[in-house]
Parts: structure tokens; sequence; C-alpha cells
């Protein structure tokens, strides 16, 4: 069948199917599935399901999943989260105008310890926001805070999303974790920034607002230094271990692992409930994980047998000459795509038809998944879905809808400047990537 035909085809059984409400993996499967079979027959299909499904899932590159994800659930599960946010609070003595750049900066630090952007989002959720709240910032302004600090998580590394970026396009994870870190305290910055912003701005409206309204709960020192040290010795011994060849990331996310189950231990969290649960939690992440990447190398097939990238090249060859051009309408269609659909998800739909043409204009695919890592934090607190935002509203109650006023305005405020940065400075990228020994 031709290829265009076929590719109208699979389009329609994708809308439908996701409409339908299957999960995304399976509507990778069985839209890649389709478009094959429709294109050169059945046999390849049959060939692909036996030989290429499992080559992915035996991907050495995926163990870095479970062992990161593990760590996230023993950094929830020990209430760590919970005492570094007092300590922050405890620290800044109550100055509310600085206490929402603390939630962002501890909304990055924290994604560099655990990197699930829902999980950060629904933990500063229940211990951010009332203590905002405390200090007199307005509900919906704190729960807009906590949401855009836990969707850091995506950038900061580890993510799974760039794990499964480097996967997909053969990207050393190491070069992407350690390539995100200029970028990710941009991110940071420009976030903190307009949080000050609209602080002072309703500040003026309300007087008030700077009355400290209620005391932050305590714990006891030795939490606090348990925590901070585990915070800290998390990230040298991922950061730093990758950053100077010691480690590679799967080995670096096993090390983190270990590290923060024996501060639970010494926490006195674990019990028979803290590991049940916590790997319950990571077979679940993982699997799910697993599961898109197998739909997205069906999906891939169906794509490069389709020629589409070439096809969307030539169709776009009169712009070639203008890359800046070119990058901003790949970055606008992420965007979009953020917007519906869980991070991972939109990488292995997009990345493979947009990567051919990022690289056509002079992008290497360790910029390009960087600079689309940073689109995707503005995506994950827009609506329609939003995931943070919706993690966040799950744990508050507070109206979704109410939230992405704010967000919405991180968001653009991100996808302006953040994007504008990088592409015309890559060098910020590509920097300490060219650096590691």
């Amino acid at each position: 069948m031709e290829s265009s035909i076929a590719l109208i085809i699979v389009l329609v059984v994708f809308a439908l199917s996701l409409f339908g409400g299957m999960n995304i993996s399976s509507v990778l499967i069985l839209s890649g599935m389709v478009g094959i079979y429709l294109i050169v027959g059945i046999d390849p299909v049959i060939n692909l399901v036996q030989v290429d499904t499992f080559s992915t899932a035996a991907s050495y590159t995926l163990t870095t999943i479970p062992l990161f994800v593990l760590m996230s659930q023993f950094i929830v599960k020990s209430d760590i989260v919970k005492y570094l946010y007092s300590l922050i609070f405890i620290t800044s003595r109550g100055k509310s105008a600085i206490l929402g750049v603390f939630t962002v900066i501890l909304g990055g630090f924290l994604g560099a310890v655990s990197g699930s952007a829902s999980a950060m989002s629904a933990a500063l959720g229940q211990f951010a926001v009332p203590e905002l709240k405390k200090h007199g910032y307005g509900e919906t302004f704190a729960a807009s805070i906590a949401a855009a600090a836990g969707s850091l998580a995506t950038i900061i590394p580890p993510s799974i999303g760039l794990i499964v970026y480097g996967a997909i396009t053969q990207t050393s994870i190491s070069s992407l974790f350690i390539g995100i870190i200029i970028p990710g305290i941009i991110t940071i910055v420009l976030l903190s920034l307009i949080v000050v912003f609209i602080y002072y701005k309703e500040s003026k409206k309300n007087p008030t607002q700077n009355t400290e309204h209620g005391e932050t709960k305590r714990y006891s020192t030795r939490n606090y230094v348990i925590s901070a040290a585990t915070g800290i010795l998390i990230m040298v011994a991922i950061l730093g271990g990758i950053y100077s060849g010691i480690f590679t990331p799967t080995e670096a996310g096993g090390v983190g692992a270990f590290i923060t189950l024996i501060a639970a231990l010494i926490l006195g969290k674990v019990n028979k409930e803290f590991i049940a649960s916590s790997f319950k939690e990571t077979i679940k992440i993982t699997t799910m994980v697993m599961m898109i990447m197998i739909g997205a190398t069906i999906f891939t097939r169906f794509v490069t047998l389709s020629r589409l990238p070439q096809k969307l090249i030539e169709t776009l060859g009169p712009l070639l000459d203008s890359p800046m051009l070119i990058m901003i309408i790949l970055l606008a269609i992420f965007f979009v795509a953020f917007m519906f659909l869980e991070g991972a998800a939109a990488i292995v739909m997009l990345v493979p038809i947009t990567l051919p043409l990022a690289e056509s204009v002079g992008y290497s695919p360790l910029e390009f998944g960087i600079i689309m890592s940073v689109i995707g934090t503005a995506g994950l607190i827009t609506p329609p879905v939003g995931i943070s935002t919706y993690a966040v509203s799950g744990v508050t109650r507070i109206s979704s809808n109410k939230i992405f006023r704010y967000t919405m305005v991180y968001a653009i405020f991100i996808s302006i400047f953040g994007s504008a940065i990088l592409l015309l400075f890559p060098e910020l990228i590509t920097w300490l990537p060219n650096s590691m020994k």
C-alpha cells in the first residue's frame, strides 16, 4: 500500500484508540503494527514482535530506570522531603518573599534526588502549600509554585524522560545528565524571577500578604542533619560520579538507592510495608516505561518505513535556510504534545520524526534533547493535562483550573526565555559534557 494512504489510516487508528481510552503504550503498539502491515505485510510484523520488542526491553540503557525510581520511592517514603522542606522554612526565618524562591530551589534539589515530577509535585503540594499559606501566600498561588517546582524533576538529573530519549536516539545518558545541569539552573532562575514578580504584584493588592499566619512544624535536629546530608551525598555521588567517569548512570542509580535506604534505616522508617510499597511502585512505574518503549520501537519502525521524516524535511525544505525558525516550529510541536501527553509518550512518538529535521539544521541529538526537555517542563504545568498541576490539585483539593491561571504564566515565560537562551547559546548545553573525563 502507498505509504501516504497507510499514514492516514494509522493516524485515524491512533486518534480513535487514544481518545477511546487505551493506554499510550497500547496505542503505539496497535498503530505501529497496523502501519507496518499496510506497508510491507504481516511477516515483518511477526518478526518485529518476536525479536525487536525483546531487544528493546533487554536494553542495558533501561536498567537505569528501576534504580532511580526505587531511589525516588525510598526518598518520599522516608519523609526526607518533609524534613528538608521544614528545614528550608526554618532557616529562611519567615521572610515571605524568599519562601517562594526557596520552594522552587527545593523543587530542583529534590528533582536531583528523585526524578519523578508527579511524585515531587504531590509531595510539595502536601508540605509546601500549607507552609506558604501560613506565611501569607494565597492558596492558589502557593499550589502553582508547588506544581512548577515539582515539574523541575523532569530536567534535573536523574530524569526518566532523558533516559528514554537517550535510549531512543542512542545518545549517552551521562552526557544528557551532565548537559542538562546549566539549562536546569537557568530554568530555576527564570521560574524564581517570575514567582518573585507575582508575589510582589499580589502583595500590593493585599498589603497583609507578608504577614506570618502560623508556625512551621519543627522536627529533631537529627532528622534535619540526616536528610540534608543524604540529599547532598546523593547529588555528589550521582552527578560527581557520572561527571568524573567513576559511575555509569546505572551504577549511579544503584548507589543513590543504597544511600537513601541507609538514610531511611537511620531515620527508623524501614519496615515491611516500606519495602513492599517501594518495590511495588517501582515495578509499576518501570513496567509502564518498558511498555512505552516497546510501543516506541514498533511505532518508530513504522515511521521509518513510511519515510515520514524525509517527507517532512522535503515539505519544510524552503525553511532549512532558517534553522532558528525550524527549531521554533519543532519546539512548538513538542509544547503542544506535552500539553496532552505524558512526557515519555510524547518523546517516543515525536523524536523519531523531529530529530532528523533538527540534525539537518545543525543541532546535535544532545542539544535537541536538552532544549526539548526544558519545553517539557512547561508542558507539565500547562492545560489540558498538566500532570504536575493535577498532582498538586489532587493532594490539596484546590481546583486545577485556578492553578492553571498561574502555571500558564510560568509555562509561557520558561518556553519563550528558556528556549531562546539555549537556542542562541547552545554552548551552555555542550560545555560540561565536552569537559567530562
